[in-house]
């Protein structure tokens, strides 16, 4: 369920479109943020204050494509990274969004422009 929706909020990612030229060896990489239910916002917002994660997210250098609070589950935030950061901003969240979120992480590429190609094919 929870790659169905990450699927479905790249598709609808206006900034996800077309990869420009500086873009190349770039990943795009959602993460949910899971609220922790059995903290109460407040107590949310004392974690994450106390660890510095709003100051420190996202690391120099990362585009956030986008991020949306999803009721029910938190926040889901997309970011534009090179593939060789990837380390760098699973560490950062492990150190200052756990105890106040859940983590997944699902990095992707971005397929639009060989979808179209495909498309434009003749049937075979």
């Amino acid at each position: 369920m929870a790659a169905r929706l990450a699927c479905a909020l790249l598709l609808l990612a206006p900034a996800a479109a077309a990869p420009q030229q500086d873009d190349r060896g770039k990943i795009l990489l959602t993460i949910f943020l899971r609220h922790d239910q059995s903290k109460t916002l407040p107590e949310i917002r004392a974690q994450l204050e106390r660890t510095g994660f709003m100051q420190a997210f996202p690391p120099a250098g990362m585009e956030v494509v986008s991020w949306y609070v999803m009721m029910g589950i938190g926040q889901v935030v997309t970011l534009r990274l090179p593939a060789e950061r990837l380390r760098e901003v699973n560490r950062l969240v492990e150190e200052k969004a756990w105890g106040a979120y859940r983590t997944d992480f699902y990095p992707t590429y971005d397929y639009k422009t060989v979808a179209e190609q495909e498309r434009k094919k003749p049937a075979q």
